[in-house]
């Protein structure tokens, strides 16, 4: 292979590395609170995304060098090594992370289809740890907005309901976290009372 066919190669896959960057951007930016769901769901992808830009620039790297001396075989081996040994344990966590909790129920408003909360486990152990969000809209317009992560052990959040038309409840031991649904769809700030002045509705 001749070298101008190895620089347009090595290009070629920097071309691809940046692409798979350019596509992981609006997903790491529609993760955020009122992002697109849509987006979120199929291109916040940091494993897979960054990943591969890594693999492909590592790659196209490879290819435009030539490694005809020993020397040059030995230093190749040098840089890769560190390389090899470092993905493992980054493919073993990402595996653990992907598997592990992750558990999602999904409560729609009795009065409105088209808002759900969303309740996920993201805990790596025994007492659930609950990320809240409510999801408002349909198709490519619906977003979702963060309503906070709830740890179980402090007593914080035993239930959520929808306790109104337009109104979520977060009900814990000792008091309860109110939030008003604006017409946009997004949460309101919450407002905390004690429990005996609220009831509960039918939830998680």
């Amino acid at each position: 292979m001749t070298a101008r066919r190895r620089r347009q190669i090595a290009w070629g896959l920097r071309g691809a590395a940046l692409l798979a960057l350019l596509a992981y951007l609006p997903g790491w930016h529609a993760s955020r609170s009122g992002g697109l769901v849509v987006l979120e769901h199929w291109l916040n992808r940091p494993i897979l995304l960054i990943g591969t830009a890594v693999v492909l620039i590592v790659a196209s790297l490879l290819i435009e060098l030539e490694f005809r001396t020993r020397f040059a075989q030995i230093g190749c081996a040098a840089v890769l090594a560190p390389l090899v040994v470092a993905a493992v344990p980054v493919l073993a966590l990402s595996l653990v992370f992907s598997s592990h909790g992750g558990r999602e129920d999904r409560f729609v408003s009795p009065n409105r289809p088209d808002r759900v909360l969303t309740v996920t486990n993201v805990a790596f152990s025994t007492d659930p740890v609950y990320q809240v969000e409510l999801e408002a809209g349909s198709g490519w317009s619906a977003r979702h907005w963060s309503m906070g992560i709830w740890n179980t052990r402090g007593g914080d959040f035993v239930r959520i309901d929808w306790s109104g038309p337009d109104q979520i409840t977060v009900t814990g031991r000792e008091k309860l976290t109110v939030f008003d649904v604006l017409p946009d769809g997004s949460p309101s700030v919450p407002r905390v009372l004690p429990r005996q002045d609220a009831t509960a509705g039918a939830g998680f």
